[in-house]
């Protein structure tokens, strides 16, 4: 059963043949209905496609399923390319791209498939995506028209979480549910397994709190690392159901709950760790909710309640990238003083350079500030 909230239910309309059709409107982006709407099939061209889709019209397809997959993947290599102006500053080099991105994501938008109850994709040699839409956005209980592009990510996430990925800090495969991020990224997952934890009377933290919990991966490394017990909180509830998944296939529901809650829970702890989206900047998709912050809200609000949840001589852990301060996207010296106008005080920090593929991918057009990327887990405490 899907976790998704629902959407209201708004409807789309076209003409076939001679009559008006009308069919339930779903996005998983979350993006209104089309107003325009025209039904086309395998005789429809990519050049036609993308000038309908330049003027704002939705193609609801009617012909083979394949055939709409070719013709997705030419309307994508008729969009233009990002590329950086020569001298451009690297912050509005990177607002373009973003706005290029989401430009991308409207246009092929637009080209829509019928779902009919099952949920099967109501088109000519259709996959089976029974499974992979039910876990993506739940059952369909009549006619339903939405973006082929969220029928392909809906496959995508099912097979990732059917595959799992290996984590090698865990010793273990974790199964990363649609719309949750997957920890690609080894280097923090490291910084916090190598991490000394903080101790009372000798003895490492007997309680943690994981802020924004995600696939559970950083509650399991705790648990796997000596904290005795962990409270995982997630705002998402796909999110509460994917790391309490993962915890119990891992053998670690009795030392890690997770709660649904926005950051913290009530109490205090010796040790608050967060692991907050990484760049300043507004959420386009569902796992754009995993690597943009929109204004820092969530690192913010994290510093800020740090000192209410803190044990005395407690330590909050902050797991950040500096990419931000390479794209122009925030400084060094914001960061220093959110954290000073807190209460709080730098106890220690531990880095660590990215590996990455796209550190070292020379076509990145951001490729000079990818590769200076550190990853910090910035050990902090109340001032004295």
């Amino acid at each position: 059963m899907s976790t998704q909230p629902s959407q209201p239910a708004t409807t789309v309309a076209w003409t076939q043949g001679d009559a008006e059709r009308t069919a339930l409107w779903f996005s998983a982006s979350g993006a209104s209905a089309p107003k325009k709407v025209q039904a086309v099939d395998d005789s429809l061209t990519a050049d036609d496609a993308h000038r309908l889709a330049a003027h704002g019209t939705a193609m609801l397809w009617q012909g083979d399923y394949h055939n709409a997959r070719q013709l997705l993947s030419a309307m994508a290599r008729r969009l233009p390319a990002f590329s950086r102006n020569d001298g451009e500053d690297v912050a509005k080099a990177f607002y373009r791209f973003r706005q290029g991105r989401a430009h991308r994501s409207r246009m092929l938008g637009l080209l829509l498939v019928p779902l009919e109850p099952g949920p099967a994709v109501a088109l000519r040699r259709a996959p089976d995506v029974s499974e992979a839409w039910l876990a993506a956005a739940g059952p369909v209980e009549e006619p339903t028209v939405v973006p082929l592009q969220d029928v392909l990510g809906a496959v995508g996430a099912y097979e990732w979480r059917r595959n799992g990925l290996f984590v090698q800090e865990l010793d273990a495969v974790i199964h990363p549910q649609y719309g949750t991020f997957a920890p690609i990224r080894s280097e923090y997952l490291g910084l916090v397994a190598q991490a000394a934890l903080p101790a009372a009377g000798g003895a490492p933290a007997s309680l943690a709190f994981d802020i924004g919990t995600g696939t559970g991966v950083l509650a399991a490394i705790l648990a796997k690392h000596g904290v005795k017990r962990v409270v995982a909180t997630d705002s998402e509830p796909r999110a509460v159901a994917c790391a309490a998944e993962n915890l119990e296939s891992l053998g670690l529901s009795d030392i890690v709950e997770v709660v649904q809650g926005d950051m913290f829970p009530e109490g205090r702890a010796p040790l608050v760790v967060c692991n907050p989206p990484w760049l300043p900047g507004t959420a386009n998709t569902l796992l754009d909710n995993a690597v943009y912050d929109p204004k820092s809200r969530m690192l913010k609000a994290f510093l800020a309640g740090l000192p209410q949840h803190l044990e005395p001589g407690g330590e909050g852990w902050l797991i950040i990238s500096d990419l931000a301060e390479h794209l122009g996207l925030r400084s060094r010296e914001e960061l220093l003083g959110w954290i000073a106008q807190a209460g709080l005080e730098v106890l220690d920090r531990l880095d660590t350079q990215s590996s990455h593929p796209r550190s070292m991918d020379r076509s990145d057009p951001f490729h000079d500030a990818r590769a200076r990327e550190v990853t910090s887990l910035w050990k902090l405490g109340v001032k004295a």
